[in-house]
C-alpha cells in the first residue's frame, strides 16, 4: 500500500466505494469534494475531505500539498451522461480535469495514478467478438459525447505514462449496486420499476458489474496495474428484462412492465427524453442509452484477471444486495413522510 491515497469524485458512486474500501483497510486517504457537496457526510469519519474542483487548477493545491512519490492518486471524478445534447461541463470535467490531475501528479512526482475510464472508450467490435483493452482509442472511433470524452481523456493518461508517469487506466462497464444515491440510470429504472411507475423496458442488453468488484479491481491495479496499461472491469452480460426479472424475485413484486424491441424503442426514446427533460427526472431511457443497449456488450476482462485477479460476483447477488438497499430507501423515505 501506499502512504496516502487521494482520490478524486470521491463522493460518487464509485468513489465512495473507493474510499470506504480504503478506510476498511486502514489507509490514509484525502477524499476531493466540490464546495457545498451535498454528499460528502456520507464520507468516512477517518477520511479527511479536501475542498477543491477539478476544473480549477488553483483549486486543487490543498489536495496535492505534501504528494510525493509515495502517493497514489485515484482519479474517479467524471460525468456520466446519456443525454442526446450533454452541457460542455461532460467535456470540462471529463477532459480538462484529468489534463489537470494529471499536470499536477506530473509536478508532484506521485508514486501511481489510476484513471477510471469507461469500456464505452473502447470501439465496440462486430456481435460475437470479446472486446479487449487492446485496441486504438479515438473519440473518432466511438459514439456519443460521454464515449469520446472518455476515449480522449484515457489518451491523454497514456500520454502521460509514455512520458513516464506510472499510470495505468481502467474501464469499467456498466456500474451498479447497493448505495448509489445519485440515482444512476439502472438505479433509477429500478426505483421506478419497485414504484411499479415503470410503463415499458427494452429488449435489448449489456454487461453490468457491482460497484464493489470495480472499486476492489481499481485498488488492485493501484497494487499491480503496469505503466501505461488498461485493464477491463467488466462483470456480466444481462438483459434488462432479465436483470428486471431478479429484482422484481428479490423484492417480492409480480409488476411486470412492457418489454419493447429496440426498433420500437429507437422511436419512442426522442419523446421519451424530452418529456424526462421537462420534468426535471434521471434520463435512463434516451436515444443514446438505447443504442447501447443493442450494441455487443461482450467485455473481456482476462487481462484484469491475469494481472491482478480480478473476478467480478454473480449479477444475482449484486442485484439482490441492490434491492435490498432499495426497499430499505424505500422505508426510510416513507416513514420521514
Amino acid at each position: 500500500m501506499y502512504n496516502k491515497y487521494l482520490v478524486t469524485g470521491a463522493t460518487g458512486f464509485l468513489g465512495r466505494a473507493v474510499v470506504e474500501e480504503l478506510a476498511r483497510r486502514g489507509a490514509q486517504v484525502h477524499a476531493l469534494a466540490l464546495p457545498d457537496d451535498p454528499y460528502a457526510h456520507l464520507l468516512p469519519k477517518e477520511v479527511r475531505t479536501v475542498t477543491g474542483d477539478v476544473c480549477q487548477s488553483d483549486g486543487l493545491a490543498d489536495f496535492f500539498a505534501d504528494a510525493d512519490s509515495r502517493t497514489c492518486v485515484i482519479h474517479c471524478a467524471g460525468i456520466v451522461s446519456v443525454a442526446s445534447r450533454p452541457a460542455p461541463k461532460l467535456y470540462q470535467v471529463n477532459v480538462g480535469g484529468t489534463w489537470r490531475i494529471l499536470r499536477q501528479c506530473i509536478a508532484h512526482g506521485v508514486g501511481k495514478m489510476v484513471y477510471v475510464s469507461s469500456v464505452h472508450a473502447i470501439p465496440e467490435k462486430p456481435r460475437g467478438c470479446p472486446i479487449t483493452e487492446d485496441c486504438k482509442l479515438a473519440p473518432g472511433l466511438v459514439d456519443g459525447d460521454y464515449a469520446k470524452s472518455k476515449a480522449t481523456a484515457t489518451n491523454l493518461v497514456l500520454d502521460a505514462a509514455a512520458q513516464g508517469l506510472n499510470a495505468s487506466v481502467v474501464f469499467p462497464s456498466g456500474i451498479i449496486g447497493p448505495g448509489d444515491v445519485q440515482g444512476g440510470s439502472f438505479t433509477s429504472m429500478a426505483e421506478s420499476f419497485l414504484a411499479g411507475r415503470l410503463p415499458f423496458a427494452v429488449r435489448g442488453g449489456y454487461d453490468f458489474v457491482d460497484v464493489r468488484d470495480v472499486a476492489q479491481g481499481l485498488l488492485a491495479c493501484c497494487e499491480k496495474g503496469l505503466p501505461g496499461k488498461g485493464y477491463i472491469l467488466s462483470g456480466h452480460y444481462s438483459t434488462i428484462g432479465r436483470m428486471l426479472q431478479m429484482v422484481g424475485a428479490a423484492a417480492q413484486r409480480r409488476y411486470r412492465p412492457l418489454c419493447l424491441p429496440l426498433s420500437l424503442a429507437k422511436l419512442a426514446a426522442p419523446c421519451y427524453e424530452r418529456r424526462s427533460l421537462r420534468a426535471g427526472k434521471q434520463l435512463f431511457f434516451t436515444p443514446y442509452s438505447v443504442s447501447v443497449l443493442g450494441s455487443n456488450g461482450q467485455f473481456s476482462h482476462s487481462a484484469a484477471t491475469e494481472c491482478f485477479a480480478y473476478e467480478p460476483r454473480p449479477m444475482e447477488q449484486t442485484l439482490q444486495d441492490m434491492t435490498a438497499w432499495l426497499l430499505s430507501r424505500e422505508k426510510r423515505t416513507a416513514g420521514g413522510n
